[in-house]
């Protein structure tokens, strides 16, 4: 990490720049020196992925000034603060202005040292999260996510996009795995409500008055109750079969108050794992009538048929780049595996499976098939390698398709390198990649 962190060096005595610049390269940090607050304001962004250190007494812009502006910009930019041994209160003062911390001259250099790196952690994590808030808040990314080319996932796709511009409740249904808080996700960020509140809690996690209180109020150390930090945006309710009766009657007091068009969208989460019990018999009906206006019902990933070999695909290169390794090919007899089985856990078994096989392939033992006889021996399924209840042409063409689709990508669309390896003259090439939808362009 410390290799690839800047660090901003801000004071006016050239000597002590530099002895403070030599140390930190020395560390694995990639400094950069400014002899005055103005010359570094004029490089440090809100997005300036790394740490300022500055010294308080300077001419111009002293360091407080200098920090009052960094914290204008980006109250989270860690800064650390050089003070002389008189200036120790006004150090503290940089504390309460929003400074990462100080250090007094003459310093330990290993000191110095160790408090760039967790600033420099801290700095990280906050992008991180910025990043992800972006990624969360745009539906275009977001729907990118939803992997899929089966008729399911295409109608799923459809009303998202539909849902999405609607004020009325949602109710999302589906096996545990399918993807119900993703898809909730993309309902806020498509929509109207997009950049405005979303709110998520399990009403499974929390007992019913510590429920009660996170969603109704009171609140203590002065936070919100949900429906109230929500309001003009989402309000997600996860496990919606779990909230107590006690609770149902407020949460419907509440959507009854607001009106048409609600203020606040609620968007219920049902996990439908259990085929005994419905959403019905866990809510007043009139409670599942208000929720259940608009309903989206998952597909199981068993019903998606080659979406399985595209998301394994998929999930077997990230985890191949992530971990170093080589994705897995898929042998036909793998692929059919892969099809025929039931997946209880649905996709976020089969992305499990997906970095245990990148994890085996780095080691060079296992099998696809060994993987999955141990997760359905867990769940008590049987996974057999047959062609019942399919016909084996689909099969056939579904272990195709994956073949051209991923020889496609390692030759980054090359057609003549795709040509060679599969021993395919052009003609046919051309013929197959049009059958299954395939286009030279997005392999580019």
């Amino acid at each position: 990490m410390a290799a690839q962190t800047k660090i901003a060096i801000v004071d006016d005595e050239q000597d002590m720049r530099q002895s403070i610049s030599q140390w930190l390269a020395l560390s694995g940090f990639a400094t950069q020196t400014y002899a005055s607050a103005e010359d570094a304001l004029k490089k440090i962004t809100p997005e300036f992925d790394g740490v300022v250190i500055s010294d308080i007494r300077m001419p111009g812009m002293d360091g407080m000034a200098f920090l009052k502006r960094l914290m204008s910009q980006d109250s989270s930019l860690p800064v650390i603060m050089i003070t002389g041994h008189g200036d120790v209160p006004m150090a503290v003062e940089a504390m309460q202005l929003g400074a990462y911390d100080f250090m007094e001259k003459p310093f330990n250099p290993d000191r110095l040292t160790d408090l760039a790196k967790r600033a420099a952690q801290a700095r990280k994590l906050t992008l991180d999260n910025r990043a992800l808030r972006r990624e969360l808040s745009d539906g275009t990314v977001l729907m990118r996510k939803l992997i899929g080319t089966s008729p399911a996932m295409e109608r799923l796709r459809e009303d998202i996009l539909d849902l999405g511009q609607a004020d009325t409740h949602v109710l999302i249904d589906g096996e545990t795995g399918t993807g119900k808080t993703l898809v909730a996700h993309a309902l806020h960020a498509v929509g109207p409500r997009q950049g405005k509140t979303f709110a998520m809690t399990s009403c499974a996690a929390l007992g019913e008055e510590e429920l009660g209180a996170k969603l109704f109020g009171p609140v203590t150390e002065g936070g919100l109750p949900l429906v109230e930090e929500a309001r003009g945006g989402t309000l997600v309710l996860e496990d919606i079969e779990a909230l107590p009766l006690a609770l149902q009657a407020r949460l419907l007091t509440f959507i009854n108050e607001q009106g048409t068009p609600a203020e606040t969208r609620i968007v219920a989460i049902h996990n439908g794992s259990d085929p005994e019990k419905s959403l019905e018999d866990s809510l007043r009906s009139d409670l599942f009538f208000r929720l259940a206006a608009m309903k989206l019902v998952l597909p199981a990933l068993r019903n998606r048929g080659e979406d399985v070999l595209t998301l394994f695909t998929h999930f077997a290169e990230s985890f191949g780049e992530e971990y170093g390794a080589a994705p897995p090919q898929l042998s036909a007899q793998e692929a059919a595996q892969l099809l025929q089985a039931p997946w209880p856990g649905n996709v976020r078994q089969l992305i499990n499976l997906a970095e245990r096989a990148v994890l085996q392939q780095r080691r060079g033992t296992g099998s696809i098939a060994s993987l999955l006889m141990s997760d359905t021996q867990e769940q008590g399924e049987t996974v057999q390698v047959t062609t019942e209840g399919k016909p084996l042409k689909e099969y056939v063409e579904a272990f195709e398709r994956m073949l051209i689709d991923n020889t496609m990508r390692r030759h980054r669309g090359s057609i003549a390198g795709v040509m060679e390896e599969l021993s395919l003259p052009r003609r046919t090439l051309n013929e197959k990649m049009a059958k299954y939808g395939l286009s030279r362009g997005n392999y580019l």
